[in-house]
């Protein structure tokens, strides 16, 4: 089980100290909420530059008749500065990756076209999910989709099946990037405004402008052969990270009246402690614990955060071969407070309406 700091564990009967406590961290993390100009151009440079010299490459490759393996092992690299730009693109929506609005706008709205999301409504339906994380009573928008075990066990036979479709990690990891990107954030997302309806238009023309110029230059085909396989991957990767920051054993789900944004942050969120390049690559993301802490705190920010305050080091980090248990964990279990797999329940009878 993921030991927390117990300064910052409460129940559902929260005493004046824990609250005290709470207050006391995210003002110490306030400190590395200030984003920098100079690191946020220094990663521009160093993850917007090499993605489009890929692109350039890749063109040149099938433009010159070269082997397709040749473009295909480049798309894996220009995947993950894929990768890189959409956790950049992030930190622009929680208005931390520069420190005006009008640049992290400018710059959510260039890297929203590159990365197939519309600034404006994926900011919207990400600041839901940082409200609701871990709220039972407020599942749905922006999270993977997670049932109870009892509601499974009272859900229809058909329901059922859909629910371990979506959960196979074959379709989760493959169908539905696709679907995400490619269909889903086309349109508006639910409930969304005059601002975030333009940001979809305005993505989706520059969109269309890009595949127009593409497929009179070196030919729709070529550019298919080119983005599908960087946008699959990418995406894929993309959805195992945001799957696994939430998606484990003993992460933290509870109904609406007991819920704490802190505890959702400090137990609802991993530390998924990756190797020094894919931590490079995903931007520091991984610390998505101290992410859902103080959500305004930038990606260059996070590991100095992480190293000083002795709080967040409480919680032990998920490794990537400890991750892979979540692939086979499914349920939340409301008796036990820990997610749980097909199999552990396969002997519970039914529960009838």
């Amino acid at each position: 089980m993921r030991q927390q700091d117990r300064n910052f564990e409460t129940d559902s009967t929260n005493t004046e100290k824990d609250r005290v406590d709470r207050k006391d961290l995210i003002q110490t993390l306030s400190k590395y909420s200030k984003p920098d100009s100079r690191k946020a151009l220094f990663q521009i440079t160093n993850t917007f530059v090499p993605y489009i010299s890929l692109w350039a490459l890749m063109i040149y490759c099938v433009v010159q008749g070269f082997s397709v393996w040749i473009t295909l092992a480049l798309s894996l690299v220009a995947a993950a500065f894929l990768v890189r730009l959409f956790v950049l693109f992030h930190d622009c929506c929680h208005g931390a990756f520069f420190p005006g609005r009008f640049a992290n706008r400018l710059f959510g709205y260039i890297s929203g076209v590159l990365t197939f999301t519309a600034y404006e409504d994926w900011q919207r339906s990400h600041i839901i999910h940082h409200s609701n994380s871990g709220d039972l009573d407020n599942r749905g928008n922006g999270d993977v989709w997670t049932m109870t075990v009892s509601e499974y066990l009272a859900a229809s036979r058909t329901k059922r099946f859909a629910y371990r479709i979506f959960r196979n990690p074959l379709i989760l990891f493959s169908v539905t990037p696709l679907i995400l990107f490619l269909i889903v954030h086309r349109f508006p997302s639910p409930g969304a405004k005059k601002r975030e309806n333009f940001s979809v238009l305005f993505t989706n023309a520059a969109i269309v402008a890009v595949i127009l110029v593409m497929s009179l230059t070196v030919g729709f085909q070529n550019y298919l052969l080119i983005q599908l396989p960087v946008l699959l991957l990418a995406a894929s990767i993309g959805m195992w990270l945001f799957y696994v920051q939430h998606q484990y054993e003993d992460t933290y789900w509870v109904h609406n009246d007991r819920w704490d944004l802190t505890r959702s942050g400090l137990e609802g969120s991993s530390y998924y402690q990756l190797p020094a390049v894919l931590q490079w690559v995903a931007a520091n993301i991984g610390l998505h614990h101290i992410h859902h802490v103080r959500a305004n705190i930038p990606n260059y920010n996070l590991q100095r955060c992480y190293n000083e305050i002795p709080a967040l080091q409480a919680v032990t980090p998920l490794t990537l071969k400890t991750s892979i248990k979540s692939l086979w964990l499914n349920l939340w279990d409301e008796k036990t407070q820990k997610l749980v797999s097909f199999r552990s329940i396969r002997k519970l009878p039914r529960i009838k309406n």
